[in-house]
């Protein structure tokens, strides 16, 4: 057999192994300072992980080899292998990093809470690209699926922040709801869904002109919206309603309130399965993560965490 050929076989079982995933949910615990490992297939805790002080935001890297997590108190991004669960190393990461995305480049923008900016690392060298100044306590970062177009949210500031990349140029501040907290494009990058926290409202924002299309003030008085995904068809939108203590299920095309699914105590991050016939959420005052069936809009287990549990991920 030539070499030639070998190589190309190796390649294809890589990406075959990759393409399978490890079929494992990962969870961070932001007072308990760990990482839970969830089995995907059978929903049972596979191991806790101390992961260093105060995880919340966590995220895979662009190929899957690495997962990267967001140290609040240390100023830092712990990486860790995700099939050995080891940390492989941290490298500083602005102060207080909060929330992050990772651009398909493989660079990772990180809002900055304390310093009211978004920082751009290279996580394979753990080195600084740039800084760009955004609004007082961002927190949620979005990055389109072409990678044209970072949005930052800025809690106290209320505004969505439009960063083009790879330029890392700010090109437009959007004034939305008191205390924007997260933010997801659509497919096509044509659409971006905000959540606004103390205005109990989710946004639809037109990026072609980088306006306000659509907004819905969510039907709880309790609701205090935070993280939200968006179907495979991209017909539903699910909204983390914080203290409403429920997932909202709305139409995305006229934002209207199709139901509310009971989920644990103060509802926060959210994550689905590749093929979205599962939404997984955070619920931080029950310690818990909640499974949904979205084929049916209904809960379907409850999965005891760690303390507090934040950011959610999933390897499929």
């Amino acid at each position: 057999m030539n070499r030639s050929l070998i190589f190309c076989l190796t390649l294809l079982a890589v990406q075959s192994l990759h393409a399978a995933g490890l079929n494992r949910i990962f969870v961070t615990n932001e007072k308990s300072n760990d990482m839970t490992v969830i089995n995907a297939k059978t929903l049972q805790v596979e191991s806790t992980v101390p992961v260093g002080n105060r995880p919340r935001g966590i995220h895979l890297s662009a190929d899957g080899s690495e997962l990267y997590i967001a140290l609040g108190n240390e100023n830092a991004i712990a990486v860790v292998n995700p099939k050995t669960l080891k940390i492989e190393r941290k490298f500083h990461a602005g102060s207080d990093p909060e929330d992050f995305r990772v651009h398909p480049d493989g660079n990772i923008y990180i809002s900055n809470e304390d310093a009211a900016k978004c920082s751009v690392f290279n996580p394979k060298t753990g080195k600084k690209i740039m800084d760009v100044s955004v609004g007082l306590e961002p927190e949620g970062v979005a990055i389109s699926p072409d990678g044209k177009y970072v949005v930052v949210t800025s809690e106290s500031s209320s505004m969505l922040h439009v960063i083009k990349a790879p330029e890392n140029t700010l090109v437009k501040s959007i004034v939305v709801g008191a205390r924007p907290r997260a933010a997801i494009f659509n497919s096509d990058g044509s659409l971006v869904y905000a959540t606004s926290e103390i205005g109990g409202e989710v946004q639809k924002i037109d990026m072609h002109d980088f306006k306000i299309i659509d907004s819905v003030k969510l039907t709880t008085d309790a609701a205090k919206p935070k993280d939200l995904r968006l179907s495979k068809d991209e017909k539903t939108l699910y909204v983390a309603g914080g203290r409403a203590n429920r997932v909202f299920v709305l139409d995305a095309k006229n934002m209207k309130v199709l139901k509310t699914i009971p989920v644990g105590k103060r509802v926060w991050g959210l994550a689905m399965n590749r093929d979205k016939t599962r939404l997984f959420t955070t619920d931080g005052v029950s310690g818990t993560v909640s499974v949904i069936d979205t084929t049916k809009n209904e809960k379907i287990k409850t999965i005891k965490v760690g303390s507090f549990p934040w950011g959610v991920d999933v390897d499929d």
